[in-house]
């Protein structure tokens, strides 16, 4: 999860968000080589005589400065394409999750099952046991077997919402009577923090998200336990 004076992003917990930063690795190298060039090319002008100041055309650096940014927008494009791609394709998920959004806080439906389905609210400060983090803590988690795809139907009852979990990649608005759907898979075991991320009234900043992969015979344990007690 992220923590004071983090400059980064959350470490990755799923192959997309590895995908993704490693995308803006390659984003940022490029940028960072265009400032160079362009720094370069203000002290160069700044400390020499200026000889070439009274130019008025040059085919060469016209088929510079043309093909030059084109073949960076490809660099950039190519990879960034091939991740939109990955992230939109939901392939044979081994289970379906319907997450609601609602004023303030969020529901889930375990859609495999039969009235597997439980509210998720925000746990407030004074309730908070050592160790919990301020915000982020739900009294029910929304609970996954780790290395298996997951897909995740997000809609809201009333306004819009925005499902949201950093460390996993995933980010998918919840529009009232529309169903979006978004897949990932976890790739090791833990509790990932996220939270709404559009503006849905006054106590948006308290409606977290809390998605805990658990390994699939401890996944089967609990969803047993919620059946006996629903």
């Amino acid at each position: 999860m992220a923590h004071p004076s983090q400059l980064g992003f959350q470490d990755a917990a799923s192959p997309v968000m590895e995908e993704l930063l490693h995308f803006h690795d390659h984003a940022l190298m490029i940028v960072f080589l265009i400032s160079t060039l362009v720094l370069y090319i203000i002290v160069a002008m700044v400390s020499t005589k200026l000889t070439n100041k009274y130019i008025l055309d040059s085919q060469e650096i016209e088929i510079i400065w043309t093909v030059l940014p084109a073949v960076i927008l490809v660099l950039i494009a190519l990879p960034s394409l091939r991740i939109l791609y990955l992230m939109d394709e939901i392939n044979d998920p081994h289970l379906t999750i319907k997450a609601i959004g609602h004023q303030w806080y969020w529901s889930y439906e375990y859609t495999d099952y039969e009235n597997l389905e439980f509210d998720s609210y925000m746990i407030p400060t004074q309730d908070l046991t050592p160790g919990q983090f301020r915000l982020l803590e739900a009294d029910h988690r929304m609970v996954v077997p780790v290395e298996s795809p997951i897909r995740v139907l997000v809609t809201a009852e009333d306004v819009l919402h925005s499902w949201t979990v950093p460390a996993l990649g995933v980010k998918m608005d919840a529009v009232p009577g529309r169903l979006n759907q978004t897949m990932f898979v976890v790739s090791r075991p833990g509790v990932f923090y996220g939270q709404c991320s559009e503006i849905c009234g006054a106590n948006h900043s308290f409606m977290p998200i809390v998605v805990e992969a658990v390994p699939l015979e401890h996944f089967e344990n609990w969803s047993f336990a919620v059946l006996q007690d629903s």
